[in-house]
Parts: C-alpha cells; sequence; structure tokens
C-alpha cells in the first residue's frame, strides 16, 4: 500500500496545534435575580366618616335628651363624666332642676378623633311662694331622726342597682291621669329661708285609684312597711340610670326584681307616709339629677 509522503508529520502537527488550543470559556452564570421589595400589606386605617350626634329631646332644665353617638364612638362623656350607650349607639342623657346654662356631649372615636357638642341649656321660671310669716318647718321628732337614715341609705342602695331595663328608649306614659296638684320644682321660701323645691308631680286621684308602669322596668324597691315621708314606696328602674318612684301609695302589687311592662298596675294611690290627702307622688331621677316627669310623659290627657 502507498503511503502518501509526509503525512505522519501533518498528523502531528495537528496534534501538537491541538494542544495549543485554550479551552473554550465556560457560559457565563446568570447574575443573581434579586426580588423586589416586598410591598407593605397591612391596610391603612381609614379615617372614619364625619359624624356628629343625633339628638332628640328637651335641652331644658329638668328635661332629658336622647341621642345617638358618631361613627366610631368607643367612650362618650358628658360634662366629663362617662355616659354608656347601647350597641346601637343609642344613650339618654338628663338636665337637673337647677341645671346651669351650658353643657357638653364628647365622643371619642376608634381613629382617635374627637367629636364635640356643645348644648345650650334654657332656664324655666320655678313657681316660688313666699311665706314671710312662717318658719320653714318644725323641728323633726326624734322618731324621725332614729328612722330616716335608714330609710335613705335604702333609697340610694335602689338607684345603685344596674338592671337590664329598656324602658328608657321608650315614650312615657302617665301612671296616673286627673288633676296635677303640684308640679315638679315648685318652692317655697320661709322668711328668706327656701325650702326644698316639689321633686315630683303630684296627681290628684280617689284612695284605691290604680297606678300604672309608665315604661317597661325593673322593680328596686318595694317598701315593705311605710317611710317617714314617702309612705309605701315604689321605685322602678328604666335603664341608663333612669328611675320612678311612686311614694304615698296604699298598695304595692310588684316586688324587687319583678320586670314590669308599660301600662302594667303596679300599685294603689293612697296617702301614707306625709301627705295630707290620697294623690300619687311621681318622681324621677337621671342618676343625681333630678327630672319633671311632665316633660317625659308630655301633657296629661285632656278629659282627666
Amino acid at each position: 500500500m502507498r503511503r502518501t509522503a509526509g503525512g505522519g508529520g501533518a498528523v502531528a502537527a495537528l496534534i501538537a496545534l491541538a494542544g495549543c488550543v485554550s479551552p473554550p470559556a465556560p457560559a457565563p452564570s446568570p447574575a443573581p435575580s434579586v426580588a423586589p421589595p416586598a410591598a407593605n400589606t397591612t391596610p391603612r386605617a381609614r379615617p372614619l366618616p364625619p359624624g356628629d350626634f343625633a339628638l332628640d329631646g328637651a335641652m331644658i332644665q329638668g328635661g332629658i335628651l336622647r341621642g345617638t353617638v358618631p361613627t366610631g364612638t368607643t367612650a362618650l362623656r358628658f360634662d366629663g363624666m362617662p355616659v354608656p350607650f347601647a350597641p346601637d349607639g343609642r344613650f339618654l342623657i338628663a338636665f337637673d332642676r337647677d341645671a346651669g346654662p351650658s353643657a357638653a356631649l364628647t365622643a371619642t372615636r376608634s381613629d382617635g378623633s374627637v367629636v364635640t357638642r356643645a348644648l345650650s341649656v334654657a332656664p324655666r321660671d320655678w313657681q316660688i311662694e313666699r311665706l314671710n310669716r312662717l318658719p320653714r318647718f318644725p323641728q323633726p321628732s326624734p322618731e324621725f331622726a332614729r328612722r330616716r337614715p335608714a330609710e335613705l341609705a335604702q333609697i340610694a342602695a335602689a338607684r345603685d342597682r344596674q338592671t337590664d331595663a329598656q324602658g328608657w328608649r321608650q315614650q312615657f306614659i302617665w301612671p296616673a291621669t286627673g288633676r296635677i296638684s303640684g308640679r315638679f320644682g315648685s318652692q317655697r321660701i320661709y322668711k328668706g329661708e327656701p325650702g326644698a323645691y316639689h321633686s315630683g308631680v303630684d296627681v290628684a286621684k280617689p284612695e284605691g285609684a290604680v297606678v300604672a308602669a309608665p315604661a317597661d322596668g325593673v322593680v328596686i324597691l318595694a317598701a315593705d312597711h311605710p317611710f317617714t315621708l314617702e309612705g309605701n314606696l315604689l321605685m322602678i328602674d328604666h335603664g341608663m340610670g333612669l328611675n320612678s318612684a311612686f311614694l304615698h301609695l296604699s298598695r304595692i302589687d310588684v316586688r324587687v326584681g319583678d320586670h314590669v311592662r308599660q301600662g302594667q298596675p303596679i300599685g294603689r294611690v293612697g296617702h301614707t307616709g306625709r301627705a295630707t290627702g290620697p294623690h300619687l307622688h311621681w318622681g324621677m331621677k337621671w342618676r343625681d339629677a333630678r327630672i319633671d316627669p311632665l316633660l317625659v310623659a308630655g301633657p296629661m290627657p285632656a278629659g282627666n
């Protein structure tokens, strides 16, 4: 077989050249990916919509005011005093017989904002009788002085009771209808010295006339014996600090803890305690404020 001259040298040259060729450079590694910063997924609290109090009632001495708090309210104050409100935002406040000309409602909301509502309280022209020839009142008897502290303590304890009553939401009715013989807030001045003002409304009725609950409530006091001044005393809590007292009864037909409904008979008119004749004395309080039942129940129905 014929060999081509110089063939081995060519192969050797190719092998030598191959040994001098650098191996191909490795492919560059991809740059590490950098994730963009994570977005803040925490939802931002949106500011609450503008809100104000919705109020309904009489801004007047001896009156009550029902209302609804602004949206998002977490705390409510009336002249700096905490006031509860219901889950639906409804609440009640009242103005004492001697309330000043101004007051304020303040609501703190969940976003930290504060809503304040200034209230102008209208004064009233009270019935004042001046008796310049009579002393204020005789000295109390030893028996009265002995019994009275325990009676007052019992009344105070009753008013401190908290119940689930919802009558404060209702339009009140008169517990007895008839001639009004004594008005709330009236006062006598004895030789320049003021006596206690009349703390309720007196309705002249014959003894034994039915007394009905003016609104739903829970019985918080049903005296088992006549008190020195009030006689047979019955008290009903209507909720939110509002309560009624019925004095001089001849009979009490409910017991402490009973839930009563508006219009339900609860007792009978009498003249027990310090009373000159049969009548119903209806008094009302919101916390320490004495209020006028006439402003709560409205005018006495005609024809009575």
